[in-house]
């Protein structure tokens, strides 16, 4: 009698049929939320003052030879799941996108010269969530809206910005 093989006997079962059922979509407001890494370098500077004023105001900071962070990005999504996903955003894309806006054009760069969106901008962490902010926002698709950008600059520093106040 020959042997049995595992994929035969799967064979040899009945199996059962589930009846087609559309899925279960549950009503809510949710927040997702992806977090990314840059490091960059950058210098606190307002080029209208003193050296002696940007020393007061930014102490090493100020240091015409650049200083660096190891950025953690936050970005926070809100919205309704879709009922055929269950997703506001698969978190791969949002990945994509803060990459796209913001990763791939602030690693290992000097904010104040070499990232155009930044041109003339004081570079400090209130001023880059804003900024980001502006990058991010655009390339969000429905039905997510952009909820939070916060910025750690260190591990107890950060900023965050929810948006435009509303008109």
């Amino acid at each position: 009698m020959p042997r049995k093989t595992s994929s035969s006997r799967a064979a040899a079962k009945p199996t059962r049929r589930t009846p087609n059922r559309e899925p279960r979509a549950l009503a809510g407001t949710v927040f997702i939320t992806r977090q990314v890494h840059f490091n960059s370098a950058h210098r606190l500077h307002n080029p209208a003052r003193s050296q002696r004023w940007n020393e007061a105001q930014y102490g090493l900071c100020t240091n015409p030879h650049w200083h660096g962070h190891n950025y953690v990005l936050e970005v926070t999504l809100r919205g309704r799941p879709d009922p055929e996903t269950g997703y506001i955003i698969d978190l791969g894309e949002l990945k994509r996108i803060l990459h796209r806006a913001v990763v791939d054009r602030c690693d290992h760069r000097n904010l104040n010269e070499e990232v155009p969106f930044l041109k003339g901008v004081i570079p400090s962490t209130e001023n880059l969530v804003i900024a980001f902010w502006n990058e991010i926002a655009p390339l969000v698709p429905p039905p997510g809206a952009l909820h939070c950008v916060r910025l750690y600059e260190t591990p107890r520093n950060f900023a965050e910005y929810h948006g435009p106040a509303p008109a």
